[in-house]
């Protein structure tokens, strides 16, 4: 009996430690789940940060509207979406598209790669709403553009994936260059900004659209 009262404590503390860090990201460099995995298990990782204010604003632009089309407007998640989700869902078609950055943000710091999706969503959708209450949004998709894989080998943030794939800054990412970044995510293991195929390409052209329609709510400071 008392075993199992270490254990559930043990657990308690474990779900708690997410919600009393959150409040501490509004500052500071934080690295995922999986840039700390890959460290311990001596793979490399390659993560240099850069401030959303001195990205080039295509990038920004083009992942919100890649990834989360509703970020300004949601409070960490986008039941909208969800519930097309769902619905597609029970169609056969599969759970996809309703993950929202914010829950990305949650899953990346706090939780884990695949495997028991359920289990890592019925945890990561309170972390999401509370992430949403504690930081700005601006400090979201600093974040996200700093610890999202964004190339094959344990690049990670937009600096190391643009350098991997450009040869250059994230600050000189033109609209094309930053919609193929946008358009590996979630997986840049079987999708390349380096060597695009003709589907990249054409996805890439969408993202490059949209960015340009993309309400923001983050501050803009660079001109092009």
């Amino acid at each position: 009996m008392r075993a199992l009262k270490i254990l559930a404590l043990i657990v308690l503390v474990a779900l708690l430690v997410p919600y009393v860090l959150a409040p501490f990201y509004r500052t500071g460099h934080p690295v995922s789940t999986l840039m700390l995995w890959r460290q311990l298990s001596g793979a490399p990782v390659s993560r240099q940060w850069i401030d959303l204010g001195a990205m080039s604003p295509y990038l920004p632009r083009s992942v919100v509207g890649s990834e989360d089309a509703h970020f300004c407007k949601h409070h960490g998640i986008d039941f909208g979406a969800l519930r097309e989700a769902i619905n597609n869902a029970e169609e056969g078609e599969g759970m996809r598209g309703a993950s929202t950055i914010t829950q990305q943000v949650a899953k990346n710091l706090f939780l884990w790669q695949g495997g028991a999706g359920y289990i890592r969503k019925a945890l990561e959708f309170p972390l999401a709403l509370w992430i949403d209450a504690m930081l700005p949004k601006q400090r979201i998709l600093e974040i996200y553009l700093n610890i999202a894989e964004l190339g094959p080998t344990g690049q990670f943030g937009a600096e190391a994936g643009s350098a991997y794939a450009f040869g250059h800054s994230a600050a000189n990412l033109s609209p094309r260059e930053a919609a193929l970044l946008a358009s590996i995510l979630p997986n840049p293991h079987t999708r390349s900004a380096r060597s695009p195929g003709p589907g990249l390409r054409r996805l890439a052209g969408t993202y490059t659209a949209r960015a340009q329609i993309v309400t923001t709510c983050w501050h803009e400071d660079r001109a092009f």
